[in-house]
Order: structure tokens, then sequence, then C-alpha cells
């Protein structure tokens, strides 16, 4: 099989910088692929946190003036990831989130911050590193999105493109003055067929526009963002390339989310011993200062805490979940009033109801290992990363029927004894209640819930073959640019 080399371009990368799924499909991916022939050297930015973590680099390329200030073009490598890092302090150097300011607000030169990354993507697939010359490049979302463009524009030969988007919500939008500063012709602001977007321009759709392949990370999400409602101002783009678009379902990575070894729960186990996942339970309810119950069926969310999460919904579920004896323990932020109002559903229901503000990973990890069940009533969904742990925690998924939600669980009234979980739908409060239900029936049929359990716990949810599509779209793409 011959190798084929791909070069990722992605603004976070797990390990190392997390917000969100991204970041976990830019870590694992390149690690599945080793076995499929596939080499992947990954692209970053180089914010602070990177910069601390990096060891041994070499450096590629130096320029006196990058975008507005000196920058440097680094090697790198990372727990088994292989980086390139971009170092222009100027764009990177600055505390906390990638994409924000503390006080929340978009960093205002976004534009040209994930512009410069897009051009050094583009000249590393035109020969800027001869060691590493691609027969592909990746683009993850919005922030990636000017590489394809870049690519295109330049004319000449170039390698193949591929464009992944992880949610259409996040579109990188500008106004078409931007274009001046980063080096991309006047024209393609104002074609329709270019980064032209109502007025202004869109990196999202610039990927859209000029990638040779387009996937998203669930088949029923490919699917959703053709509509006009799901594609967010893009569906008839979509439309139109609807031949060059799939959907590849994420994976996680099963060494990190593994109850078997996992460091961060009260009690490893697996499918042979369940029993002792009651451990990880008590110790839940103790962090969460809910009462202490075997028998009360104890629900968790991790989840940011916004409209689209469906965590508003959630909220109006709540007299189900007390009147079904259930508890709730979310981890999570976001919207300032969905956290106001969970903290305040907490102090009026105590040792029923416990919330913490904020993301911790082992809390995560706990929570997965300990809860009786997971919730994700989101509206759209791409793929979701949490229910997946969940299936390998044994842990029973409550979701929506979006996305990837609808491709990865098996629900109960469908399937019977080969179900995974309980979805419902239409995606409203009412609907959401009625799984709740449904889910407390289940839990107290013992044997109904193990058979749940161990469905999950037998799914497979790694990279494995979610990696060999990949491999394949990448030979496809290839051998049809040969031809």
């Amino acid at each position: 099989m011959t190798p084929v080399r791909v070069l990722a371009v992605a603004s976070e990368v797990y390990p190392i910088v997390k917000t969100g799924g991204l970041a976990d499909v830019a870590g694992a991916l390149p690690i599945a692929l080793k076995t499929h022939g596939a080499e992947m050297r990954t692209l970053m930015p180089g914010y602070p946190e990177v910069m601390r973590r990096l060891t041994g680099a070499d450096e590629i390329r130096r320029w006196p003036d990058y975008f507005g200030g000196p920058g440097r073009l680094l090697a790198s490598s990372h727990e088994g990831l292989d980086l390139f890092v971009l170092d222009v302090p100027h764009l990177y150097a600055r505390p906390g989130n990638p994409y924000v300011t503390s006080d929340g607000v978009d960093w205002p030169d976004n534009g040209v911050r994930f512009a410069a990354l897009s051009r050094v993507a583009a000249d590393i697939g035109r020969g800027l590193v001869p060691a590493f010359m691609p027969d592909v490049v990746h683009a993850h979302d919005w922030q990636a999105g000017l590489a394809p463009a870049y690519l295109h524009y330049d004319g000449g030969p170039r390698p193949g493109t591929v464009m992944t988007i992880h949610n259409m919500a996040y579109q990188g939008k500008f106004d078409r003055a931007l274009a001046d500063g980063i080096g991309l012709p006047r024209d393609a602001t104002f074609d329709v067929h270019g980064l032209e977007y109502f007025g202004g321009i869109s990196f999202l759709k610039a990927g859209l526009q000029f990638a040779d392949r387009i996937t998203t990370v669930s088949p029923t999400y490919a699917r959703e963002i053709q509509s006009d409602e799901g594609g967010m101002g893009l569906g008839g783009l979509l439309r139109e390339r609807s031949s060059a678009l799939s959907g590849i379902l994420n994976g996680i990575d099963v060494e990190v989310w593994n109850p078997e070894t996992d460091p961060h729960i009260a009690y490893r186990f697996g499918s042979e011993d369940l029993a002792f996942r009651a451990a990880n339970k008590a110790m839940l309810q103790q962090q969460f200062n809910l009462d202490s119950s075997d028998e009360a069926p104890l629900l968790g969310v991790i989840s940011r805490l916004s409209w689209q999460k469906g965590l508003d919904l959630l909220l109006e579920a709540i007299p189900t979940i007390l009147g079904q004896g259930m508890q709730l323990a979310l981890l999570g932020s976001g919207d300032r009033d969905l956290q106001d109002r969970y903290q305040a559903a907490a102090r009026a229901n105590p040792g029923r109801i416990g919330v913490m503000i904020g993301y911790d990973e082992v809390l995560a990890h706990l929570i997965q290992a300990g809860s009786d069940a997971l919730l994700v009533p989101s509206r759209f969904e791409p793929c979701g990363l949490t229910q997946l742990c969940a299936l390998r925690y044994g842990a029973i998924p409550i979701v929506s029927r979006v996305g990837g939600l609808e491709d990865t669980i098996v629900d109960i009234g469908e399937a019977g004894r080969d179900a995974t979980g309980f979805k419902f739908g239409p995606v409203t409060a009412d609907a959401l209640a009625g799984a709740l239900r449904n889910a407390n029936a289940a839990f107290h049929d013992k044997a109904s819930w193990r058979r749940l359990q161990l469905n999950g716990l037998a799914t497979d949810v790694s990279w494995r073959n979610r990696a060999g599509e990949y491999a394949a779209l990448y030979r496809s793409l290839v051998a049809s640019r040969g031809a």
C-alpha cells in the first residue's frame, strides 16, 4: 500500500489545547491513521500553552514580517503527534481561550490570525517544507477554511484538499475589507462563487467552495446541513456540492476513555464487573453533594450550556426528574442566564440536583463512570463525543434524534435487546420528559438495564474503522487528481 501524506490544519489539538470536540478529533485521527498507511502532520498556532509544551523543536522557516510581525515555522512532536507550529507571537501569544478575550469577546483580529494559519498551510502544500510534500491538505473548520481558497487562487499544481465541518454554527464571518490585508484577490470577495457571503466574507464558505472533498462528522448531519435550516445560510452551496460531501462518524481515544485503566475514577471496572460502578456513583454523589442512594437513577450532563445543546429544555424537565425520584449532576459553562438558572435549581433542590460551573477533565471522567445515564438533549449535534464515552463506561445515553446522536445510539423502542439507549424527538421538553420516564422504568428493571450497559460496552466507538474511511477518502482523492 502506497503511503499517503496528509497535512492537517487545526486551531486546537488535544492534549495540548482544547475547547471542544475539534481538538479531540485533531488529536486522535493522526495516530489512528498510522495503521492505515497514512502519514499525517498537523499544523497548529503557537499559542502560549503550545510553546510551553514543545521540546526539541526545529526551526523550518523564519519571516521578518508575517502578517504584521516576525514569525517562525517550527517542527516538533508531542505524545505521538507530528506537528508544525506557526509561532507568530503578535497573533497567538495571548492568555486563555484561543478565540476570545477574558471577557468572552472574539479577538478583533481573528480574521488575520487564522488567515495566517491557512496561508502557511497552503505554502506547505506547495513545497515550503521539502521533506514533507503532502498529497492532501485537510482543513478543519472555519479557522482553516482559507487553505483551500489560497491553493485555488494561487494557481498551478497543488495537493488535493479536504474540508471538514465540525459545526455549521461557526462560519468565520468577516468584513470583506479584510481580504486586502490577507493576500486574496479583491474579486474573490464580490463573487458569490468565491468568498462573498451576505455582503461580507466567510472562511467556512471559502473552504466549502474550493475544497475537492467535504466531510462532516456524521452521516445524518451531512444530510441535515443540506437543508436551509441546517445549513445556516450555506445549505444551497452544500446541495450544489452534495456529490463531494460525505459524513464520517467521529471516534474517541479508547486509551484515554477506558474504564479498566482510567486513573481519574474511583474504581476501575469492565463488562465483567459492572457492579463496581457503584463505587464511582457514590463518589460522584459525594462530589456533587447529592444524597447517597443506589436506587435513585443518577443523570449526568457534561455540556456547554447553550440553546444548541438543549439545556433550556432540560431545565423545563426538572419537575419530571424530581417526580421520578432521579438525581442530576451537571458539569458545564456557557450562557450566563442558564448558569444562573441551574445554580438556582441546585440551591432549591439540595441532595437532588448538583451543578458545577466550568470544565474539569477529571470530573468529566467520574461523571461517565458514576452516572446511570448521560443526557444529551441537543437541538442539533454534528456528532457528539460524550455519548460515545458513555457507551464505553456503561452510562446509558438519553439523546435527541439529531446528527451523530441519531447515528450512534440504538433506541430501546426500536431495537429491543440490541438497544444501547433512549432517543427522543421532536426536540421538545415534553419529548425529553417522556424519554426520562422510559429510562426510569428501565432502570428499575435490572436485567433490562444491564443488557443496555453490556450492549454499549460492546459497541466499537474507537477511531479504527473511522480512520480507515478517512484513509480511503484521501486515496480516492489522490487517485482522481492523478487520473
